[in-house]
């Protein structure tokens, strides 16, 4: 066993090791020693895979739209999804999003639509703990 290496980091300023010096630990490489990365940044992607989810539907909105007879066509779907990209880019949580007369409730962050009131039961309604509205 020979003698005990120093770490000349943990000896007090000005204090010379009585022995051999250990060899400087390896340097991890630095944000700024690694290359360029190409490519789309981290946000551009989420943003990415957000726009491709589509809009989804509770059990309760549902049953309101069969019970109410709303029908979704494509082109209202994809305004409806529209409308929901929009709330998402101001920090919407909780929207009310209205497509061709009907009002659609979304959980924003979970892109569900929680209820859907056509023009013809929108009469005395009154929609709580939403913290936007979207004209699609």
């Amino acid at each position: 066993m020979g003698a005990p290496l120093h770490n000349p980091a943990l000896l007090a300023p000005g204090v010379a090791p009585a022995g051999p010096v250990a060899p400087a630990p390896a340097r991890a490489p630095r944000a700024a020693d690694a290359p360029p990365v190409n490519g789309p940044s981290f946000a551009d992607v989420l943003h990415g895979v957000q726009a491709q989810r589509p809009v989804a539907f509770s059990k309760h909105a549902l049953q309101r739209l069969e019970r109410r007879g709303i029908e979704l066509p494509e082109p209202t779907m994809r305004r409806l999804g529209d409308g929901v990209e929009r709330a998402a880019a101001k920090g919407a949580r909780a929207s009310v999003v209205l497509v061709d007369g009907t009002a659609f409730v979304v959980s924003v962050p979970n892109r569900t639509v929680v209820t859907a009131v056509d023009q013809a039961h929108m009469r005395d309604q009154v929609f709580t703990n939403i913290d936007s509205a979207v004209i699609a």
